[in-house]
């Protein structure tokens, strides 16, 4: 439970990070949001991978930092694919995502938080054995 909770600890902070350089790059740049988003959800992965490697996870089998963020970035695909198909799709049917993607971020960070969870409990962050 505690793993969870600060998990999505770092799913806030990755949020935060998220919402902030899509919405400055989209509102305040005048970037196209589907690829702001590809650029904010990096962001976001590199915010929260530190966050859960010395926080969430800290017990977790010795790896080396190119590696595990190696497979941390694999892992949260799974998520992203759920989290920005949700994200364009709303972009693409609703006009108030299109005007505020902002809120299309919040749809698609809920729903990919699951696979990102378990992927990186499982694989990505294992228990040392002992």
């Amino acid at each position: 439970m505690r793993q969870l909770v600060l998990f999505c600890v770092a799913g806030t902070l990755g949020f935060v990070v998220d919402a902030g350089v899509v919405s400055l790059l989209v509102n305040g740049l005048g970037c196209d949001p589907y690829l702001g988003r590809l650029v904010s959800f990096v962001c976001a992965v590199v915010a929260t991978f530190a966050f859960n490697r010395r926080f969430t996870f800290a017990a977790t089998e010795p790896q080396s930092l190119s590696t595990q963020f190696s497979r941390y970035l694999l892992a949260m695909t799974g998520g992203f694919v759920v989290n920005y198909g949700a994200y364009a799709l709303l972009v693409w049917r609703v006009e108030l995502v299109r005007e505020w993607p902002v809120l299309g971020v919040a749809v698609g960070s809920v729903l990919g938080l699951v696979v990102n969870f378990l992927s990186s409990r499982y694989w990505v962050f294992r228990q040392r054995a002992g």
